[in-house]
């Protein structure tokens, strides 16, 4: 959970009010006076601020209008003197949550703090899936009706408040990257770079280069130094995408730097100290990598102390539909073509295409058919899909293989599954027997001559 932050110039108030805040369960941080109070709202978010009235350096309305600019979802509770409640009733009209009186009677403090508490939490839940609030914070859109993004969002939302290292987990496509600039982009170190590398698309040779930069005279060419992109991130993050293909001997610098906050650039003999948050993402299952001698395990464990996965699109039901119109919005205008609309049966085989490719292939898809569209109504052929191919659970394992051509007229694919499913029942069979082919005939059910041209047929005799 986010800390409270209180604000009180009276040593001995603010340290009674804090140990009664902490005995509640809240993590509390204090400042004794506005200035300081300012920059600690500039540099993170808090759970509730609560902050007198009257302070050195500036008011507690001065404190309430920073906080607002940095996250009006934080609610602000003044503490006031006996004299100072109009004052209090104008700085509610202004955004306070509440106010509450000296003498400060701590039942009721803690009965205000409870509901603000709650109202953040109603006013920021799924933060990441409103609109309204992507064009305010300017990070991603982020689209999901479905249960599993909304905890997914959930799950973002409070782990961007700390500066704890991320793994996210799952399939191409998925929006990994838009993920680690949302939960940048609700951290502290907002105001600061977000530099993304794809640890995939560098030749190996030149990974510790790109991520660590060099020194002049480093190597052959290298006329000058070279900042890397840990560098640049520094105060800010780094997102690593498809981090488990990292090489090794990169993999212990990175070590490094997550455990001393330093490394040396290529040729440098000097240490470079760097404070930078780094979030990670693969579709590769790392604990195998670790397991095959391909991942370092210490570093595995360094990078996985907050494992998301991102849900793949099959798997978020109608959101598929609700991407696609998001899409085809954009290229309705983007192509000047406002007429376009999905045909009821663009919507059905939008919904039952499994999306190996996930968000990015339905994109594609939508882009593509937009583009073609001579007229306004876009139809399943549009999209130009694989034809559907059965999903585990639709047919008994291993009967139709991944080889399987599903292209074709009803009859065409027809004869070749029933060619495959006879080629499979009568091996199996001839293996039972020992190639005993009258014991596989009656096993079968078919007479011994029908099992002999079935295996000339089928290509079996041997």
């Amino acid at each position: 959970m986010e800390p409270l932050l209180l604000v009180e110039d009276k040593n001995e108030l603010r340290t009674m009010l804090r140990k009664a805040l902490e005995r509640a369960g809240y993590t509390v941080d204090d400042a004794a006076d506005g200035s300081t109070a300012v920059n600690k709202i500039r540099a993170r978010r808090y759970l509730v601020v609560l902050t007198d009235l009257k302070l050195p350096g500036c008011s507690g309305l001065d404190i309430l209008r920073e906080t607002k600019q940095a996250d009006p979802a934080i609610p602000v509770i003044l503490i006031t003197a006996f004299g100072s409640v109009e004052e209090a009733v104008t700085a509610m009209k202004g955004g306070a949550f509440d106010f509450i009186q000296k003498p400060v009677d701590l039942d009721h403090l803690k009965l205000l703090v409870e509901r603000a508490a709650q109202q953040q939490e109603l006013l920021r839940e799924n933060l990441l899936l409103r609109e309204e609030y992507a064009a305010r914070y300017g990070f991603p859109r982020i689209l999901g009706e479905h249960a599993s993004m909304k905890e997914t969002s959930n799950q973002i939302q409070r782990v961007a408040a700390t500066d704890s290292t991320v793994l996210l987990l799952g399939e191409s496509g998925t929006g990994k990257e838009l993920f680690a600039r949302a939960i940048h982009h609700l951290s502290p170190r907002r105001e600061q770079p977000f530099v993304a590398l794809n640890c995939a698309a560098i030749p190996e040779g030149l990974v510790e280069n790109e991520l660590f930069g060099h020194e002049r005279g480093a190597y052959t060419g290298a006329g000058a130094r070279k900042i890397g992109k840990m560098e640049l991130a520094h105060r800010g993050t780094i997102f690593l995408d498809e981090i488990g293909e990292l090489p090794l001997a990169i993999q212990s610098k990175l070590l490094r730097v997550l455990e001393e906050r330093r490394f040396d650039r290529v040729g440098g003999t000097q240490p470079v100290d760097v404070d930078v948050r780094i979030l990670a993402a693969t579709n590769k299952d790392l604990r195998a990598a670790v397991e095959g001698k391909g991942f370092r395990e210490d570093l595995y464990f360094r990078i996985s102390a907050v494992p998301i996965t991102i849900p793949p699109l099959r798997a978020r039901g109608e959101d598929v539909l609700l991407l696609a119109e998001y899409f085809l919005e954009r290229f309705r205008r983007e192509f000047r073509k406002p007429a376009l609309e999905l045909t009821a049966d663009a919507k059905a085989r939008l919904t039952t295409y499994p999306w190996p490719g996930n968000v990015r292939e339905l994109q594609n898809a939508i882009e593509r058919a937009a583009i073609l569209s001579d007229s306004g109504a876009i139809n399943a052929a549009a999209f130009q899909l694989p034809s559907p191919r059965p999903v585990n659970g639709q047919l008994p394992s291993d009967m139709l293989d991944e080889s399987f051509q599903w292209e074709g007229t009803l009859q065409v694919v027809s004869q070749r599954a029933i060619e495959h499913v006879e080629r499979f029942k009568i091996g199996a069979a001839l293996r039972e027997s020992k190639w005993n082919k009258t014991r596989a005939a009656e096993k079968l059910g078919v007479s011994y001559k029908t099992l002999l041209n079935k295996i000339r047929s089928l290509g079996l005799e041997n």
